[in-house]
């Protein structure tokens, strides 16, 4: 059975319960990583400077406390791989749904398939 690592914990602690509750039943049925949750402001500003997010500081909802989004690939990590992205993006929209927790999912945009937030 897979099982998050020490940093994916942490950051998944970071984030509303909520999500929290989803990606704690996702793991059971999908290896993932969680890549990040609550970003403080030197991060979010290095995102948005890097151009990964397209919001600055504090704008996007990884900079509220706790964090009402997060970021979380299929394990392990293939970033070309976007089929897979987005059947893990089916399988937590629909662990959503299931759990009546409305999702925004970053696939939906067409090109942040990590990214999900709290509607």
């Amino acid at each position: 059975m897979p099982k998050f690592s020490a940093k994916s914990i942490a950051n998944l602690e970071s984030c509303d319960c909520r999500l929290q509750a989803i990606f704690n039943y996702v793991i059971i049925y999908r290896d993932c990583s969680i890549l990040c949750g609550y970003r403080g402001k030197d991060e979010q500003d290095r995102d948005f400077g890097r151009g990964k997010s397209r919001l600055k500081w504090p704008f996007s909802k990884h900079n509220k406390i706790p964090s009402q989004a997060v970021d979380v690939v299929p394990y392990p990590i293939d970033w070309d791989d976007i089929e897979r992205f987005e059947k893990f993006v089916q399988f937590v929209k629909m662990t959503a749904e299931t759990m009546k927790i409305e999702i925004i999912c970053g696939g939906n945009w067409g090109w942040d398939y990590p990214h999900f937030e709290l509607a």
